[in-house]
């Protein structure tokens, strides 16, 4: 056994250095041993202070060179995979990036097994599937479903301008609460199949059961009723930002006179507000706050009649419309997909209960919702707040 102190001061920093940094657990103890050996500790006691056998140690302390820390991995478990360069690695890690239409593959997506017979008519390095597996796992790769993407269809310069414009409206009804508000207003996402993202028209709330994962014994599957089911509640609703306030209103149909209604009662509703703090019903029009509408372009939103009564009759109200395939900068999506998630692989007798539900969450205080949750423009998370 060596003697107490047989490392010399920049032997010990560098173990020490190498302690701090290395990533494997195995190598970090095999370093610790030698530090232990060299304040002269037997290797009983060190076996003891790390938690494994005498036969563990021995061979390390013996065989170890403390000067070559590659001597300190285990040479026993060098298996088919270390076949693979620094060169393969490399490759790998650009082509299961790229397209396989790239290579002239006909398949869409690149498997773990077809990576290794790409590489190996690339290479001539013959590695299984598995085997390439675990070396993409090991650089942090995962294999997940693909998302939709709506990119293509985005005009990014749009996108920047309104989120400019956006961030400005929420500055402002930040500091300036009692002049401006800004409401997000949305509707028109079908809970029993998906969320229909075009913000301010109708929101239907269907009878049939909406799946959820859920948790169940390992081997069995939870089951929910898949049938159809006629019955529809439809709803239309506006979140303020500042407070988070809900206005939610139940409606037969999704179209421009509802959407008018819906509006004017939302600003009958902020006006009773402002009176409510002592002011006088007349000054609303001029002292009131603006109320800023951020709202889809759906077409019944944008009838010119619409938008005309609009002006004339609340004067308060501007309608400031969001970018094509732009869901994600309206707030109140957070809201929708969380009474989707509530009520998931819940089974509604009639419409009415489902109504009732419906009402208690969105009007009634029932529903709680993580507002640092992003917002998903199918598969694209962007947080607005």
């Amino acid at each position: 056994m060596p003697a107490k102190d047989f490392l010399d001061l920049e032997e010990k920093k560098n173990l020490q250095k190498a302690l701090k940094e290395e990533e494997r657990a195995e190598v970090r103890e095999r370093i610790l041993m030698f530090l232990l050996l060299n304040d002269g500790k037997t290797q009983r006691e060190i076996a003891d202070f790390i938690g494994c056998s005498l036969k563990t140690v021995a061979p390390w302390c013996v065989h170890g060179d403390p000067n070559n820390l590659e001597s300190l991995e285990d040479g026993r478990k060098n298996g088919n995979h270390k076949k693979a360069t620094e060169e393969y690695i490399n490759l790998l890690l650009k082509i299961v990036d790229e397209d396989p239409k790239e290579f002239g593959y006909e398949f869409g997506r690149w498997t773990a097994a077809r990576l290794a017979e790409h590489l190996e008519k690339e290479t001539g390095i013959k590695l299984s599937g598995s085997q390439v597996r675990r070396i993409l796992r090991r650089k942090k790769y995962v294999y997940i479903w693909a998302k939709y993407s709506l990119e293509d269809k985005q005009d990014k310069k749009l996108r920047k301008a309104f989120k400019e414009k956006l961030d400005e409206y929420l500055r402002l009804a930040k500091e300036k609460p009692e002049s401006i508000q800004v409401w997000f207003w949305d509707g028109a996402f079908k809970v029993a199949t998906q969320v229909r993202h075009t913000a301010p028209h109708e929101c239907g709330f269907s009878l049939r059961v909406i799946r959820r994962r859920a948790w169940t014994k390992k081997g069995k599957r939870k089951k929910v009723n898949g049938q159809r089911k006629r019955g529809r509640v439809n709803v239309m609703g506006a979140l303020r930002y500042n407070d988070k306030k809900r206005v939610c209103f139940m409606s037969k149909k999704g179209n421009s006179e509802t959407f008018h209604e819906q509006l004017k009662k939302l600003h009958e509703e902020i006006r009773q507000e402002w009176i409510n703090l002592g002011n006088l019903p007349e000054d609303f029009r001029e002292k009131g706050p603006k109320i800023i509408i951020i709202l889809d372009n759906a077409s019944y939103h944008k009838k010119k009649d619409v938008i005309e009564q609009v002006e004339k009759e609340l004067p308060n109200i501007r309608l400031e419309f969001l970018p094509a395939y732009s869901p994600d900068y309206n707030l109140i999506e957070l809201v929708w997909h969380s009474a989707k998630e509530y009520i998931a692989n819940r089974e509604f007798e009639n419409k009415e209960e489902l109504e009732k539900v419906v009402n208690q969450l969105l009007n009634e205080g029932g529903l709680i919702i993580k507002w640092s949750r992003k917002l998903k423009n199918k598969g694209n998370a962007v947080n607005v707040t």
